[in-house]
């Protein structure tokens, strides 16, 4: 056998060996899956742990108010578009006093949007608004992959 064909067997067998490398590797574990529950509780967390620091009280979740940010970001996901809903029938179904709304798109995680609300003046004065008392969040993924998230918030005097 001449130095050729022992060099082309050789790199022949190197490459049979990294194929089956490859081919027998274990598969990487898949990425964390981010659940509307996952993505819906580290918003509430998220949110009552900045109006801790801020001395505010803690909100607490109120089934109506969630249910209204729940159905909104699924007619958001499902229309692609990011509109705030009409508050008025929030204030009227729910017994409150005043409402106020956040809604984003395209944020991974319920801590990446509270980053950004954080740094939008409007949404943090909703966040830190003091009289507010009750919390519900809908988040939902479009047939993108896309979430579409809102909160909404609501006091009664």
């Amino acid at each position: 056998m001449n130095k050729l064909s022992l060099k082309m067997l050789l790199m022949a067998r190197l490459v049979a060996v990294a194929i089956l490398a490859v081919a027998f590797a274990p598969s990487p574990a898949p990425a964390a899956t981010v659940t509307s529950s996952t993505y819906e509780s580290q918003v509430v967390s998220r949110t009552n742990a900045i109006r801790s620091a801020h001395n505010l009280a803690t909100l607490r979740t109120k089934q109506c108010v969630d249910n209204y940010a729940e159905s909104w970001s699924r007619w958001m996901a499902r229309h692609k578009r990011l509109v705030h809903q009409s508050l008025s029938k929030v204030l009227d179904a729910c017994d409150l006093t005043g409402v106020a709304e956040n809604i984003a798109v395209g944020f991974t995680s319920g801590n990446s949007v509270l980053k950004a609300w954080m740094a939008s003046p409007g949404h943090r004065t909703n966040i830190l608004r003091s009289k507010m008392r009750y919390i519900g969040v809908g988040a939902t993924q479009d047939s993108n992959g896309r979430w579409w998230v809102s909160q909404v918030f609501g006091t009664r005097r």
